[in-house]
């Protein structure tokens, strides 16, 4: 497995789990303390994580099909973008977990 395919998934899991944190805090915003602007804030938003999180269902998808997951770790690696600041707990244990599979695919060096 190349070392591209667990950067791509990192990074959007980072970026769909900072829109998602915003994004509660602007549902906090427009229905607890009815905040002015905060209705376009959440409409911005949550169209950006929207799309977004479909990006990152394929990125995680194929993280999940190359490391060879079963069914069930690649649903909660999928649902992980949909619950406020799971995607960076998720992502940390996935990383961790791939970092030494991905040292081992990599292709031993020449020493000069």
């Amino acid at each position: 497995m190349k070392k591209s395919v667990l950067t791509r998934y990192r990074v959007m899991a980072y970026v769909t789990g900072v829109l998602l944190v915003l994004l509660t805090f602007g549902m906090i915003g427009k229905y607890v303390l009815d905040l002015t602007g905060a209705a376009d804030f959440t409409r911005v938003v949550s169209i950006a994580h929207g799309w977004l999180y479909v990006v990152y269902l394929i990125f995680a998808f194929d993280l999940g099909s190359k490391a060879k997951w079963p069914v069930g770790k690649q649903i909660w690696v999928l649902l992980a973008g949909t619950i406020p600041t799971a995607a960076f707990f998720v992502e940390r244990k996935i990383s961790h977990e791939l970092e030494a599979r991905v040292a081992e695919g990599s292709p031993a060096t020449a020493k000069a």
